[in-house]
This record gives structure tokens, C-alpha cells and sequence, in this order.
């Protein structure tokens, strides 16, 4: 555990947006007023799969308060080509495809044209005019049914990647891929109890507040502005670059305010749309997606078939462990499978592994990233089976995950092996915890029975460039500029790590999120990566400001060594405060301004752990949170209310991820619940207080020891629920959701 001191570290100061949130001063992406804004609607295809016969937009321009009309004709047409804009190689064709459709729709909400016009009600009332006839196509919704031979096939071009190796016939599998480690088969043969289930997960969506935005200005230079509602203000530059076959010098994206994203927001809707229609109108374009357009046209999760087998000497020693994962990409690939082969076994030292992963497109929205893809889908069913191992074996459950957790050195199925990890400590800590062995209460009535349940999770993080400016003033406050949206109090976490650094307090600090043109190259924020990479490059742009004021420090005493520790310059009988030498430093030389720009390494994962009680009602099905902890290593806690916030916020989602949330999908592919009144979110009434346990093993690698904490905590809850929901019932649940429909239907089947 981290034993190490800081003056600032570890302290609750107050965050530096707060004010400007809480008052309603702070700018998010449908607050910006420019000048002469036009807005956009974008028309959506009503078939999951169609052929576009024609479009024909005569009707639409000719409407006088039309300022322009663009569909997929619009783009360049350049060649099509592989590019990475950071969610790893991707064909242009599909980035440009699911922008706005050219010849085919994929998914019912699938952008086929956008207007600009003088107001939103204009806009909207113009593109219904856009007459498009189509020819519609079988559709298909899940794997199993995309995989299964003489399916309607998405993308005729489409190859299967087995193996690493290309195949030649069409397939719907983009990629099939398989990680092997030790022997499986031997290791189950010498097994004494081995579980095989299929699970099943329904399509989720992340349910951010605020929806896409963004406002586009083609100025009359020849550049680019955009400002947006964004998770990655370099990806969004990068993309709309590549897809407008612009150099990326003339765009410059300004990341306004956010209200929420947990990945969601990375990929990229609405802003090269409003880009084209900026150009072609010569006005600057604001194009806002209403609910059932984030709904129906933007990324959600990608839903699931799951087989896991796993295998257990009568010791309760795991031996063999095996994993099938399908997993629903949407209309192109890109199906988050890899992180769940990679998270599906990490918390356990399994020496025979075999993990199957399918990447397979079917007639729903591309999928995006939401708090640790494809992790919570795997987790569900691994740790629903670890659950009936431990009571076949007629062993504690917490104790037969300890007996085998992951450790230093354990290796997983893709090759990696741990450095120093938290899974142990996360373990103990919810073992004595005063949760895991309170008395569960009395049920509140007659038709009602209470459980609990335990489940475990990990995430890998992410590390990825960062880069960092410290602007040090004459009365010893310090500007940090960064670029890496603010999206859970990250830029007060990094503020403090390099006034750590400096000896100085949080309310010295005045830190800004700020647009590509001003600050370096900086990944998203995702991955976990923003304290623990962005925090990284502000510490080294502190040692640069540290190394600056020494070197002034030493020619304004005229000596040639200056030392420097909690925040004071000293030299022999010489001693200066760090505000007192910011006040003296033009006697001596230039403004002081430190830099750092990084590509971290090393983000050493987390683990998290979830303790629930639930309550069933056995007449309705209707499940009931009554307690939760959530416990999870954060290596070290910059800020506290911050991690306790995350570990919170991911606990909730996680909540309604097993108990209410799904895309409820007629058979013809359109989405029956696309409004916040049908797609049922937990709100304050449905979850208790989530109770947090910090558990802190510091990353070796990074110079405070920070893992990232804002995806792992979403992995545990539906398996711990469902699970609690087995210790209630007698009754195991393989679906999720665990809706009260489901749950009754699996009791009457008990």
C-alpha cells in the first residue's frame, strides 16, 4: 500500500470549474452564439438495411430559408485507404460510410443527407423534404444470427480476418481471433468440477446528458473551426482532416464543456457534416443531435453472446478456463471483443486458457467505447460461473477468488504478464469489509427475499501521448495549459500533481483545457489514461519550471548550485519561497514557462469489486438495490471525492446495465425505446448510496503511482447482481438485462 507523504496529494480542494458549473457561466457546445450561425438536421434512413436508389434534394434547396443541402456526393473523393484515428486501423470508406450513407443504409438512424437553414425548426421541416427512395433489405440484430450461414450480408467487400490471416469469402465476422495459453484441454481433464453457461447481453447506450454538438466555421482563409462537444479534440481534428482530405494545420477544434461521454464521445457524428454545409453555405453551421438521434445514430455498446467454461480442482484451484465471445460491432467493425479477450480471465492465474473473439457487424448503430468496452459483457459471465463453481465446491466465494487472483507476474492469455497489481488487495478489502458479513435484514414483505452477491472486474488502461505548458506569473500562481477534456474534475487531479511538484496549493493553479492550435498533441479522454498520463506530463513540465527557477535562483545569489524541497529555493544562507523567486525571476532572465510533452507508459490496470444486496420480489420479478460497495485499487488517489466519484458513477450504470437498460429492438431493426421516458436509466430513487472502499498500490511506473479509475468500476455490477439475485432466488440469470420480466421467467423456471 502507499505509504509515501504530500503536502497536497491525497487533500479535497475545491475543483477549479466548480463555480462557473454550479452558476451556469460555464460554455458547453449548444451554448456557442457565433455570428450568423445557421443549423443543421440531418435526414435519417427508417430501415436497418437498405439499398438508396436515389436521393433527390431539388425540393429541399428550392425552400427559401435553405442556406445548403449535402449528402455523401459532397466529401472529396479520394481513394479509400486504412487509416488510425486513434480506435486503431480503420477503412476511410467506413468512417465516411457511417458519416452519411452512399449506397447503402446499415441501420434504421443512419445518416443519409443534413441541411443548413436559418433555425432549428426551419432545418428540420426542410430536410423532411429530401425525398430518398429505398430498397429495403433483410436485416440482421444479433451474432449468432449475423454468423449463421446465409445471412444478409452488410458489407459485400467484407472479408474475415481468421487467425491474422484474410479469408476470401463475404462474410458479416470481420475478425476471428484466439489466444491460447497452456493446454486447455489437459487442464480440464484434470478437473473436478468443471461449469459450462451461455450468456447473452443486450445493447446499451452510455445515457450522457448533454447530446453531440458542434458548430462548424469554414472561414473565408481556407481553414477550418470547430468547436464541440468532444472527448478527444485532436481525434476530431485528425478525422475531420482525413475525411475533408484537409492538412490537419487547417483545422483547429476547440473542446467546449462536456456533459458526459464515458467514451461515447470519441467517436466523431456530427462535425465534418457541419463542416461541409459550413462551406457550402459560407456561414458558420451549428447541427445538435436530439435524444432519439444519440439514441438511434451514435455509438452505443456492443451487445453480446458469451460462452465460458471454467474448470476447478475440489481445492477450489482453477485449471482451465475457456471463451467464446461474439460481439455486435453495428454497421462497421470494430466490435470492442479485443479488450474482452484481454479482460475476461485477467483477475485470475489460470494456466490454461483458450479465448475465442468474433468482430460481427449486424444492422444496428456502429458500436463506441463505453467504460471499459467490453469488459463488463465478459465479467458478467465469468464471474457468474466462478459464482456456482464456489457453491459446487461448498466454498466461500470471495475466498475462492482470492485463492486464485492475479498477482505480480501472473500472465494473461494475450501474453502480457502484471507488474505490481492491486487484484489481491481489492479481494481482502471486500473480505473484511463490514459489508460482505452484515446481517441482510429482514425482506419487506411477504413475496420478497434478499441476497448478496460479490463479482471482481478488470480494466487495462490506457497510457498514450500527453502534453502539458506551466506558465509561471510574477506573483507566484502558475497557468497550466492542457488538452485533455475535463470530463470528471481531471484538470484540478493534474493541477495538484504538478503543484506537488512546486510546493504549491491547488488555488495556486489556474488551469485551462484548450484547442489543438494552442497545446500539444494529446490523446483522449478514455482509456483511464487522463490523470495518469496528462498528470504525468504536467509533473515533467513542473520539473521543468523547478529546473528554470534554479538556474535563476543561482544567478541572482551568483552561486552555482540551488537546491529546492518543499517549495523553497535555498542556496548556503539564501532562501526564497517559489512565489517570492516568480516575483524576482525578470531580474535574472525570460518569463518562465516549463513544457512537457510525453507518450506514457506503463498504466498497469485496475481492479475493482462490487459487494451487493438485492432485494427480489418473487410475484413481480422486480429487483431491488438495498446496499452496494464498490471497492477498486486506484494506485493512488490524487484526489479522493474525484475517485469516489467515478467509483460511484460507474457503479450506478452498472446498476442499470444489469437491471433496465437495453435497445428493445422490433424485428424489423428499429430501436422501440429511443427516448429517456422508454430507455429506463436508474435515477436518484432506484440506487442507495454507493458506498467506496480506495484501495491504493501504487503503480510502479508512474512518479505518483496513479492507475486510472474511471473504467473499472462498471465491470462487477451486473455479475454481482446477478449473482445476489441467485443467492435470493436459487435462481441463475444469463441475460441482461435482468429486467423484472426476465427475472419472474426465471423463477417460474427454477
Amino acid at each position: 500500500m502507499s505509504t509515501t507523504t504530500y503536502h497536497l496529494i491525497g487533500t479535497r480542494p475545491p475543483r477549479h470549474d466548480g463555480a462557473d458549473k454550479v452558476t451556469g457561466r460555464a460554455l458547453y457546445g449548444a451554448d456557442l452564439k457565433l455570428a450568423g450561425t445557421l443549423h443543421g438536421a440531418i435526414l435519417r434512413s427508417p430501415h436497418a438495411h437498405a439499398r438508396i436508389v436515389s436521393i433527390d434534394t431539388k425540393a429541399a434547396s428550392q425552400h427559401p430559408a435553405c442556406r445548403a443541402v449535402v449528402t455523401a456526393e459532397d466529401f472529396p473523393e479520394t481513394p479509400d485507404r486504412i487509416v488510425d484515428l486513434g480506435e486503431g486501423d480503420t477503412p476511410l470508406s467506413y468512417i465516411r460510410g457511417n458519416m452519411l450513407a452512399r449506397r447503402k443504409t446499415l441501420y434504421q438512424g443512419h445518416a443519409v443527407a443534413a441541411v443548413a437553414a436559418t433555425s432549428p425548426q426551419a432545418a428540420a421541416e426542410i430536410a423532411a423534404l429530401i425525398q430518398v427512395v429505398y430498397e429495403p433489405l433483410p436485416c440482421v440484430l444479433t451474432a449468432p444470427a449475423a454468423m449463421a450461414k446465409g445471412a444478409p450480408l452488410l458489407h459485400g467487400d467484407l472479408r474475415c480476418t481468421e487467425f491474422g490471416q484474410p479469408t476470401t469469402e463475404a462474410s458479416n465476422v470481420a475478425d476471428h481471433f484466439r489466444q491460447v495459453m497452456g493446454d486447455s484441454e489437459k487442464g480440464f481433464a484434470e478437473a473436478d468440477v468443471i461449469v459450462e453457461r451461455e450468456f447473452t447481453t443486450s445493447t446499451v447506450h452510455q445515457g450522457y446528458i448533454e447530446p453531440h454538438t458542434a458548430t462548424a466555421l469554414w472561414n473565408n482563409d481556407g481553414r477550418l473551426l470547430i468547436w464541440c462537444s468532444t472527448q478527444g479534440s485532436f481525434v476530431v481534428r485528425d478525422t475531420v482532416a482525413c475525411m475533408l482530405d484537409l492538412p490537419v494545420s487547417r483545422v483547429r477544434v476547440t473542446p467546449m464543456e462536456i456533459g458526459g461521454g464515458f467514451g461515447g464521445k470519441v467517436p466523431v457524428y456530427v462535425e465534418p457534416v457541419a463542416a461541409l454545409l459550413s462551406k457550402k453555405s459560407g456561414q458558420p453551421v451549428k447541427i445538435t443531435m436530439t435524444r432519439r438521434e444519440v439514441l438511434e445514430g451514435s455509438g452505443p455498446t456492443p451487445g453480446s453472446f458469451i460462452r465460458v467454461k471454467i474448470g476447478a480442482k475440489q481445492d477450489g484451484t482453477l485449471v482451465a478456463a475457456q471463451a467464446y465471445l461474439a460481439y455486435e460491432a453495428g454497421a462497421y467493425p470494430g466490435a470492442m471483443v479485443a479488450p474482452a479477450a484481454t479482460c475476461v480471465f485477467a483477475a485470475y492465474d489460470i494456466a490454461n486458457q483458450t479465448i475465442d473473439g468474433y468482430d460481427v457487424v449486424v444492422n444496428k448503430p456502429s458500436t463506441a467505447p463505453y467504460r471499459a468496452p467490453g469488459a463488463t459483457n465478459a465479467a458478467f459471465a465469468t464471474e457468474t460461473v466462478l459464482d456456482e463453481i464456489a457453491e459446487k465446491l461448498k466454498l466461500d466465494p470471495l475466498a475462492l477468488r482470492l485463492k486464485n487472483a492475479s498477482k505480480e507476474g501472473t500472465r494473461r492469455a494475450d501474453g502480457a504478464k502484471f507488474r505490481r497489481i492491486g487484484c489481491v488487495e481489492v479481494l481482502e478489502t471486500m473480505k473484511a469489509h463490514p459489508h460482505y458479513t452484515a446481517p441482510l435484514g429482514e425482506p419487506s414483505h411477504a413475496e420478497a427475499k434478499r441476497g448478496r452477491g460479490v463479482a471482481v472486474g478488470f480494466w487495462m488502461n490506457a497510457g498514450l501521448p500527453s502534453s502539458c505548458t506551466l506558465n509561471v506569473h510574477a506573483d507566484g500562481s502558475v497557468g497550466l495549459i492542457e488538452g485533455s477534456t475535463d470530463i470528471g474534475g481531471s484538470r484540478t487531479s493534474i493541477a495538484m500533481m504538478a503543484a506537488e511538484v512546486l510546493g504549491l496549493q491547488a488555488d495556486d493553479m489556474r488551469p485551462s483545457v484548450v484547442d489543438t492550435d494552442t497545446i500539444g498533441y494529446t490523446g483522449v479522454t478514455g482509456g483511464s489514461r487522463t490523470t495518469f498520463a496528462t498528470g504525468w506530463a504536467a509533473y515533467e513540465a513542473a520539473q521543468d519550471v523547478v529546473k528554470q527557477m534554479k538556474e535563476r535562483a543561482a544567478k541572482l545569489w551568483k552561486v552555482d548550485e540551488v537546491h529546492f524541497a518543499d517549495g523553497v529555493f535555498s542556496a548556503g544562507e539564501h532562501r526564497l519561497s517559489f512565489k517570492e523567486l516568480a516575483a524576482r525571476v525578470g531580474e535574472v532572465g525570460a518569463p518562465v514557462v516549463g513544457r512537457a510533452s510525453i507518450n506514457a507508459k506503463g498504466p498497469g490496470g485496475s481492479f475493482a469489486g462490487a459487494i451487493v444486496d438485492v432485494e427480489v420480489d418473487v410475484e413481480t420479478g422486480k429487483t431491488s438495490i438495498l446496499r452496494f460497495t464498490c471497492v477498486q485499487d486506484a494506485g493512488k488517489a490524487i484526489h479522493p471525492s474525484y475517485v469516489e466519484g467515478q467509483m460511484q458513477g460507474g457503479s450506478v450504470q452498472g446498476i442499470g446495465w444489469a437491471l433496465n437498460e437495453e435497445y428493445f429492438m422490433s424485428p424489423e431493426g428499429r430501436m422501440m425505446n429511443a427516448s429517456f421516458l422508454d430507455y429506463r436509466m436508474p435515477t436518484a430513487l432506484d440506487v442507495p448510496m454507493i458506498d467506496t472502499a480506495i484501495v491504493e498500490v501504487p503503480n510502479p511506473v508512474h512518479p505518483y503511482g496513479v492507475r486510472g479509475v474511471g473504467e473499472a468500476n462498471i465491470v462487477s455490477p451486473p455479475a454481482a447482481i446477478a449473482n445476489a439475485i441467485h443467492a435470493a432466488t436459487g435462481c441463475r440469470m444469463r441475460h441482461l438485462p435482468m429486467n423484472p420480466p426476465s427475472v419472474l421467467a426465471a423463477i417460474q423456471q427454477c
